[in-house]
C-alpha cells in the first residue's frame, strides 16, 4: 500500500478541489457589463449599482416590491379561449402559450393584485414582458378590464404597470380589439371619479402605448424606458433621415411633454404613495413603519409649571 498516493494525495486533492459554485448567483448588466451578485442586484430591485440601468422586473417581483411588505391578493382573471384561431407559425400557439408558462411560471402576461402601498389600499395590474413580450391578447384586456371593475366595486385608484411589444399577432384582430375594450375600462374608471396612473417600463410599444399605457391621469416612466408605436429603427427607415439623440426613450418624451414624471425604481413606491393619496384627498402619508397617532396622542403635553 502506497501511502502517500492512497491517502496523502487525495486528501490535498479534496481540500484544494474546485467546488462547484451555482450559475445564478451573478448577473451580467446588459448597459455596462459589470457583474452583479444576485442579492445585491435583488435588494436594488434590479438597477444596476454601476451605471444605474434599470433590468426588467418580472410582474411577480414588482408587485411584491409595490405592496406593503410584500402582501397582496391576487384577482382573478377570466382565461379566454386558449387558440381562437388556431394559428401556428414555426410553433402551434398553445405550445408557445406551455413554453411561456413554463418559463415564467404565470399563466398569462398580466397579473392584478390588491393591497396597500404606504397604507392606501390600491388595485394594481402588471405587465410581464417575460411571458412572450408582455404582448396584448385577450387574457391581458380581461385583466384590465377585472382590474378596473374591482377599483371600482372597492373604490380604490388604479395603478397599472405597462411593458409590452405590442398586439398578440397569433390572436390577430381580437388582440387589436382589446384596444377598444380597455379604453372603455379607464372610461369605467373616470365615471367613478377614480384615478388612473400609468407606470411606463422598458418597452412600451405598439397597441399597448396607443391605448391604455397613454390614458392615464399620471403617466410615470422608469429612466431611459423606451415607449413608442413604432420603434425607432423603423421610423428612421421610413422617412430616411437621423434621429434626434435618445429619440422615444422616457427622458425625451418627458422634454416634450408627453410624460409627467422619470422616476427611479427606488423612489417610485414612495411617489405613486403621494400622488394617490393627493388624488384620493386623503391626508399626506406617515413616513415610517408605525401607524399615524390619533387626535388625543397628537396632543402637546402641557408645559411644566415654573418653579417657586
Amino acid at each position: 500500500m502506497n501511502w502517500i498516493s492512497n491517502y496523502v494525495r487525495p486528501k490535498i486533492n479534496s481540500l484544494f478541489s474546485r467546488r462547484e459554485v451555482p450559475e445564478n448567483l451573478w448577473s451580467k448588466c446588459p448597459e455596462c457589463g459589470t457583474m452583479l451578485f444576485h442579492r445585491e442586484l435583488a435588494d436594488a430591485l434590479g438597477v444596476c449599482g454601476a451605471c444605474d440601468h434599470h433590468m426588467p422586473l418580472s410582474a411577480r417581483d414588482r408587485l411584491a416590491a409595490l405592496f406593503d411588505n410584500g402582501v397582496y391578493i391576487d384577482v382573478p382573471v377570466e382565461a379566454p379561449k386558449a387558440d381562437p384561431l388556431a394559428f401556428r407559425d414555426q410553433k402551434k400557439y398553445p405550445d408557445r402559450l406551455k413554453a411561456a408558462q413554463k418559463e415564467t411560471g404565470e399563466a398569462e402576461a398580466m397579473l392584478v393584485g390588491e393591497g396597500e402601498i404606504g397604507r392606501t389600499p390600491i388595485v394594481a395590474a402588471c405587465q410581464d414582458f417575460n411571458f412572450m413580450a408582455g404582448s396584448m391578447g385577450m387574457y391581458v384586456g380581461n385583466a384590465i378590464i377585472a382590474a378596473a371593475e374591482r377599483a371600482i366595486e372597492l373604490k380604490r385608484p388604479l395603478i397599472l404597470f405597462s411593458a409590452a411589444g405590442g398586439a398578440r399577432m397569433q390572436e390577430g384582430i381580437l388582440s387589436l380589439m382589446q384596444m377598444p375594450r380597455s379604453t372603455v375600462a379607464v372610461e369605467m374608471l373616470r365615471d367613478a371619479g377614480l384615478p388612473y396612473i400609468v407606470v411606463l417600463t422598458h418597452p412600451t410599444t405598439g397597441g399597448v402605448t396607443a391605448s391604455y399605457a397613454m390614458l392615464g391621469d399620471v403617466h410615470i416612466a422608469e429612466p431611459n424606458a423606451l415607449i413608442c408605436f413604432a420603434g425607432p429603427r423603423v421610423i428612421q427607415q421610413t422617412i430616411g433621415e437621423k434621429l434626434p439623440e435618445g429619440f422615444q426613450r422616457a427622458e425625451y418624451l418627458l422634454d416634450h411633454g408627453m410624460l409627467d414624471r422619470v422616476t427611479h425604481r427606488r423612489d417610485l413606491k414612495d411617489e405613486l404613495v403621494k400622488i394617490v393619496r393627493l388624488l384620493m384627498h386623503l391626508p399626506p402619508p406617515v413616513m415610517g413603519d408605525l401607524p399615524a397617532p390619533t387626535p388625543e396622542e397628537a396632543k402637546p403635553e402641557p408645559a411644566d409649571s415654573p418653579a417657586e
